[in-house]
């Protein structure tokens, strides 16, 4: 891309501006108190045939949900995980930085809710909150249980595909807490079955399925098993969890099998093994997976960041199983070495100062295209 001196020197202005926006609203973050915020799945109990080792963030925030009040005082943030959604409906965990503070965990919900300041925020990231604006929350966690209560916002989602995030993003983002395994939603003070769409919100609900591919109506569910898989993002800024049915037994072969196949055919993910490339075989040695792949795994330099994000996709897949602590890759029987910063294993899957980061440097890359 070409351009002239003052096409250059709009896209420069632009690249200012957005630098300069971004730091005002980093600094609008940091300083203000906490709040008390895919493909279409409803959330439902797995049953035992489909349990599955299901991809939990490599990181969670911190347990403790009372910090002491010189922490506050001194104006420490703690890191927490936050659920947004793409512009497809994926549900995107990302890692932020909130103040500590009494009720970490009602405080990251909070930035989940619609309003200008979390909006901005996620419009940063280039994702969206998934609470409604003006959404109230009260949030009880006693015994590995969080009872939410959230306002009367929740009976006038758009459609089943709203409720559906709004209440796994909820479900997901309170069982990053290691104090939480099970989650109870009352509506309103209200104990319901369904949202107003459909969307199951009775009994208790634990960390499962997110982002769950459609399946065929005709497939034999009695038999399936579900492997939790990561693929870059259309943005190619954020890597995105997503939840298959397989038909074998859901380990680390499986899903590298599985990631050679690309994202679903009606997805916007992108690839996280090149077009092509075959798998020859996975062992896992000492607490190291080492994948050989043919030939065409080298393509993966050809991606726009030099294969970072893929790289880290296939890290985070492989990474969550018991038992594999790194990964090497080999192609053709041949080690293939990215650099030891590309092959590190990601603390979260996606951080909010990185996501930004690499959105900027993208920007820059275009503007002083010449070619």
């Amino acid at each position: 891309m070409k351009l002239d001196g003052k096409q250059r020197w709009i896209y420069l202005l632009a690249l200012a501006i957005l630098i300069a926006a971004v730091a005002l609203a980093a600094s609008w973050t940091l300083g203000r108190s906490g709040e008390e915020s895919a493909p279409t799945v409803t959330p439902v109990p797995v049953t035992p045939a489909m349990e599955t080792p299901v991809a939990t963030q490599p990181d969670v925030v911190p347990a403790a949900e009372t910090p002491s009040p010189t922490a506050a005082e001194a104006g420490e943030t703690a890191a927490t995980v936050v659920y947004y959604q793409d512009n497809y409906g994926y549900l995107v965990p990302v890692m932020c930085r909130v103040p500590m503070e009494a009720g970490i965990a009602k405080a990251t919900l909070s930035l989940m809710v619609q309003n200008a300041g979390n909006d901005m925020q996620a419009a940063r990231l280039g994702l969206r909150t998934v609470l409604p604006e003006g959404m109230s929350i009260d949030l009880d966690i006693s015994g590995g249980l969080a009872r939410i209560d959230l306002g009367a916002e929740a009976l006038r989602m758009e459609d089943a595909a709203q409720e559906t995030n709004m209440v796994q993003a909820v479900v997901q983002t309170l069982t990053e807490f290691p104090t939480v395994d099970r989650v109870e939603f009352l509506i309103d003070g209200k104990r319901m079955e369904r949202l107003t769409h459909g969307t199951s919100v009775s009994g208790e609900f634990t960390r499962g399925a997110i982002n769950l591919e459609s399946v065929s109506a005709s497939s034999n569910m009695r038999d399936a098993r579900l492997v939790t898989l990561y693929f870059p993002g259309d943005s190619q800024t954020v890597v995105v969890p997503v939840t298959r049915v397989v038909y074998q037994e859901p380990d680390i072969n499986t899903a590298v099998m599985e990631l050679t196949k690309g994202p679903s055919r009606d997805s916007a993910l992108e690839d996280t093994v090149p077009a092509g490339c075959g798998l020859i075989d996975v062992k896992v040695e000492g607490g190291v997976a080492k994948l050989n792949f043919t030939e065409d795994f080298v393509d993966i330099i050809n991606d726009n960041d030099g294969g970072r994000l893929a790289l880290k996709a296939l890290l985070l897949t492989c990474t969550q199983f018991d038992g594999v602590d790194s990964v090497e890759i080999y192609v053709d029987g041949e080690p293939y070495d990215p650099g030891a910063s590309a092959m590190a294993v990601p603390k979260y899957v996606n951080i909010a100062d990185n996501i930004i980061y690499d959105s900027i440097q993208a920007q820059s890359a275009l503007i002083f295209d010449y070619e």
